[in-house]
């Protein structure tokens, strides 16, 4: 038989599974079949299923060589990579906006590499296929490890699938999906750009996975007055290969590459609209995430690249159809500004070297066809051209305190044309380079740059604008928290000195977890959107105006008498702590009515001792529970 758990057990279940590796011998489904977690030792393999009819995977359970047990899920006769166990989200009640857990053991028949992946559906009918993890087997049993995703309403047909490089057999064991504790973001810390209200916009950089759980927009509204799409806006997500080539062969033309905006980054968009946030634009002209076919003869990967003259009509339709489709779908949302190009410079600041970016990393089709950096003007000219009138524009590197004379004199040189309002700087900075104590850049030649920069700004009138701005940290390195508080520290104080010639910083994501550079966790929220010594470091001693709070959750302040049964944590009063109080909790503080709790359990529920009940204390008795934590006196 299987047993059957709330989702919020399931929660604490994975945060255990997550830290202790238990490997799961048994079948477990969630009540109202939400969640699956399961050793296949009943043989029950009923939850997956191939994906769709040309799919060859003949999926069963299978009672030799399993990872723990007696039994595990073999995937057989696959004739193709693709081929895999599937899981329809909506047919286990998985809900949008939530995070969920998921992890199992894999073995392939010979040497492969492996992956869990999610599929969905957009707004437009468009199917999407997007890598959560990846592993490689040697013939063995490996571990996906615990990945953490969710989805937006926006996205129907989800399902996530375990997939191979080649057709080998397949076989799964100990499959776990559960919903993810939920940690709602401190609400009474300082919000970073209330701190920063005087001196400049304070934004962050989401993707629309990142974006969907709630508490990711709670932070956002908390901490943010302006948003960078982080790839949904890039090239290879708004060039339209299908629709280019219909339109190539319906008229011939091959200057005319065609745009449409993608379902991710309509997520964004919409939200954006609703809560009026401004948007960071990035980015039009780049040597990466830009598809080789947009530079062919015949829009093919393994086409021979264009000559100059049909690239500069190539560029400037392809800004057009970026700006035309941006104003007729989101007229009203203000894009304050727009990285026209985007790491053009190779350091020290001459061009990339020519060449195919998808065989030579770091090489510039660009360059290829132009021989130089003299793409930049033009893509600037068509920009300005087509972009709102209030839209500033600006040329975005990294390392851009090895460049800064040439990034000078080409902002010197565009914006007395008219062309160039200002410089991205995009900051991805490393506290504990090569796992050493020393940063790279020490916080001392960030500033000196970031100087030179500012003066140069206020002699010729154009502006600066930190965009990208995390500073990794190795956790081999003794203390290392405490040096990325010193150097955070150090950084913002660099830029606070320079408000008058810097209208914008830009934080490149939300928590640790979900960052591009998560290993080193480089951001000022942690996993659970709790704030880190470093979120301190830059917003305490920093004199503001508190806003006016204008949330709606519900904090009880607990002065009741003794309760001689006191039980940190009862809130349901029966002697016991476990997940059905932080259940009651939520629901209470939620203003449920049907979910009462008497004045002993309000005592109770004060689970941080704060003398308060709050969502900190549904979070406290979760982590007590998942023994993160352990529970105050």
């Amino acid at each position: 038989m299987k047993r059957r758990y709330h989702k919020a057990a399931a929660a604490v279940l994975g945060a255990v599974l997550a830290m202790q590796s238990i490997p799961l011998t048994s079948g477990v489904q969630a009540a109202e079949g939400d969640l699956l977690v399961t050793g296949f030792e009943d043989g029950d393999v009923s939850a997956f299923s191939k994906r769709g009819d040309s799919d060859t995977s003949v999926i069963a359970a299978c009672t030799t060589d399993s990872h723990s047990g007696d039994s595990c899920m073999s995937v057989t006769e696959r004739s193709q990579g693709w081929n895999g166990p599937s899981i329809s989200l909506a047919d286990l009640g998985c809900e949008p906006g939530v995070q969920y857990l998921a992890t199992a053991w894999v073995k392939m028949k010979w040497y492969n590499s492996c992956a869990l992946s999610i599929q969905y559906t957009d707004a437009e009918g468009v199917d999407h296929y997007d890598n959560l993890a990846k592993v490689t087997s040697d013939g063995s049993w490996v571990q996906i490890p615990l990945t953490k995703f969710s989805f937006d309403a926006s996205m129907k047909n989800v399902s996530i699938y375990i997939e191979g490089q080649d057709s080998a057999d397949m076989f799964v064991d100990d499959f776990s999906l559960t919903t993810a504790p939920v940690y709602p973001i401190e609400t009474d810390i300082p919000g970073l750009k209330d701190v920063y209200a005087d001196y400049f916009k304070i934004g962050g950089a989401v993707t629309a996975a990142e974006l969907s759980p709630n508490s990711t927009k709670d932070l956002v509204l908390k901490h943010y007055n302006s948003l960078t799409l982080g790839n949904e806006l890039k090239p290879e997500n708004m060039l339209d290969q299908k629709g280019t080539l219909e339109y190539y062969e319906e008229t011939g033309d091959n200057t005319t590459p065609k745009v449409r905006l993608n379902g991710r980054a309509r997520i964004i968009l919409d939200f954006c609209r609703e809560h009026d946030i401004p948007v960071r634009g990035h980015v039009l002209v780049w040597y990466s995430q830009t598809p080789i076919w947009f530079f062919t003869e015949d829009y093919t990967e393994k086409g021979e690249l264009v000559d100059k003259d049909t690239m500069l009509k190539r560029m400037e339709a392809y800004i057009k159809g970026v700006f035309d489709c941006l104003n007729e779908e989101y007229p009203d949302i203000d894009f304050y500004a727009w990285d026209v190009v985007n790491e053009a410079m190779k350091d020290g600041g001459t061009p990339r070297d020519p060449g195919k970016n998808e065989n030579y990393n770091g090489t510039s089709a660009w360059v290829k066809i132009f021989g130089d950096n003299s793409f930049i003007e033009p893509a600037f000219k068509y920009a300005r051209k087509y972009a709102p009138a209030n839209t500033k524009l600006y040329y975005n590197d990294f390392n851009e305190y090895m460049k800064v004379d040439a990034m000078i004199d080409l902002a010197k040189d565009l914006h007395s044309k008219g062309l160039l309002d200002g410089l991205g700087l995009q900051s991805h900075l490393d506290v504990t380079n090569n796992s050493t104590p020393d940063p790279f850049p020490t916080v001392q030649q960030y500033a000196y740059a970031l100087d030179k920069f500012c003066a140069a700004a206020k002699e010729n009138d154009f502006d600066i604008q930190i965009t990208e701005l995390d500073a990794t940290y190795a956790h081999s390195v003794a203390n290392g928290e405490k040096l990325q508080e010193q150097y955070y520290d150090g950084i913002m104080e660099a830029i606070a000195k320079n408000k008058d010639q810097i209208s914008a910083v830009v934080f490149w994501g939300t928590t640790d977890d979900q960052s591009w550079r998560s290993d080193r966790t480089p951001l000022l929220f942690d996993e659970t959107y709790k704030a880190k010594p470093c979120f301190y470091a830059i917003t305490d001693n920093i004199d503001y105006v508190e806003p006016k709070q204008t949330t709606t959750s519900k904090v009880t302040t607990t002065t009741l008498p003794q309760n001689k049964d006191f039980l940190r944590g009862d809130v349901n009063c029966d002697k016991d702590v476990d997940v059905s109080d932080a259940v009651l909790l939520a629901r209470f503080l939620a203003e449920d009515s049907e979910a009462t709790v008497t004045d002993a359990g309000l005592l109770n529920a004060d689970a941080n001792a704060d003398k308060k009940t709050d969502q900190k204390d549904v979070t406290k008795i979760l982590a007590v529970l998942a023994k993160l934590e352990t529970m105050p006196e």
